[in-house]
């Protein structure tokens, strides 16, 4: 009995990978986006709500972010083949969500060389753990398929600059965003910006316990003062302009940090900080609004409140 109900449930995780599919999309020659849906994880989507992508340099495929489980790395791996048979030789790590890089494992196992800054690395493995037991409550299924993979030699500072096939690609860290360690990826030759979690567009930004909303949005602003990107690759979203990456998260986060910080610094209370900014219709063309504004502005207060802005000193 217990076999055949494990078995009834392997097949049931099969179906549900098999429907899960990512279309590639062209953003320059030979550099594609892949764009998840913007609902929350559920065991249909393998929890690939987010943006991936992969550029094919003509010595092999560079995957950017890698899923968050076996199951959804061999999702984009599936899209990846639908453009070319190049082997996909690197994976770049854009930040330590679950479904950035829990697929490394299976990138790896296949030979290809997983790319990250160290202090990405480093909340990778502060977090692996507990995302991973989240995973399997979410997908309810196991992860014994998917283990924690790491940039075997993590980069060193806040950037980097390497060419991989020819094409030349950066790593920048601006501060800590949505997670500490989180990255941009930079093609100049293509004037085209990966921003990980950055920057999300067409839905609300989530503020997390682990997100530093001051050091968020300055990380925001020095990254659009740095680039002048012809499009971008969001991490949740439709590939955008700056104008749309401005409307929908610097403005957002901008307003945060104009309204949410002086509440708190004043001591005017998080009851009347919610009553008053809980509900602020110029948001709510955002999707999931309903189900993050009122989470946001309660951890904004909180961060705001302890001190906990993560900004760096003006250089």
């Amino acid at each position: 009995m217990i076999k055949t109900g494990l078995a009834i449930g392997l097949m049931v995780i099969s179906a549900l990978a098999s429907a899960m599919s990512l279309t590639p999309q062209q953003v320059d020659e030979g550099v594609y986006a892949l764009i998840g849906p913007t609902t929350g994880r559920t065991p249909e989507n393998l929890a690939l709500n987010a943006n991936f992508g992969f550029i094919v340099t003509g010595e092999g495929v560079a995957v950017i972010d890698s899923g968050a489980s076996n199951r959804g790395a061999k999702v984009i791996e599936k899209a990846v083949r639908s453009v070319t048979e190049e082997p996909i030789r690197w994976v770049i790590n854009t930040g330590s969500q679950d479904h950035r890089w829990l697929g490394n494992g299976y990138f790896a196992d296949r030979g290809a060389t997983i790319i990250a800054l160290q202090r990405t690395v480093d909340t990778q493995r502060n977090l692996a753990e507990q995302h991973q037991a989240m995973l399997e409550r979410v997908l309810d299924s196991p992860m014994a398929d998917t283990r924690p993979e790491y940039a075997a030699e993590p980069l060193t500072g806040n950037s980097a600059e390497f060419e991989l096939g020819g094409t030349a690609i950066e790593l920048h860290w601006f501060g800590d965003a949505h997670f500490p360690g989180d990255v941009t990826v930079w093609l100049p030759g293509q004037q085209i910006l990966f921003s990980g979690d950055l920057i999300y567009v067409d839905r609300m930004l989530s503020i997390r316990p682990e997100s530093r909303v001051a050091s968020w949005h300055q990380a925001f602003n020095t990254a659009m003062a740095r680039f002048a990107p012809k499009a971008i690759v969001p991490g949740h979203g439709n590939v955008c302009d700056v104008a749309r990456a401005k409307r929908d998260t610097g403005e957002y986060l901008a307003w945060l940090v104009d309204n949410i910080r002086p509440a708190a610094e004043n001591w005017e209370g998080l009851d009347a900080t919610l009553a008053q900014y809980g509900e602020v219709s110029r948001w709510q063309y955002l999707k999931n609004y309903d189900q993050l504004h009122r989470g946001n502005v309660h951890r904004s207060y909180v961060q705001f409140e302890n001190n906990q802005t993560g900004e760096l000193p003006d250089p």
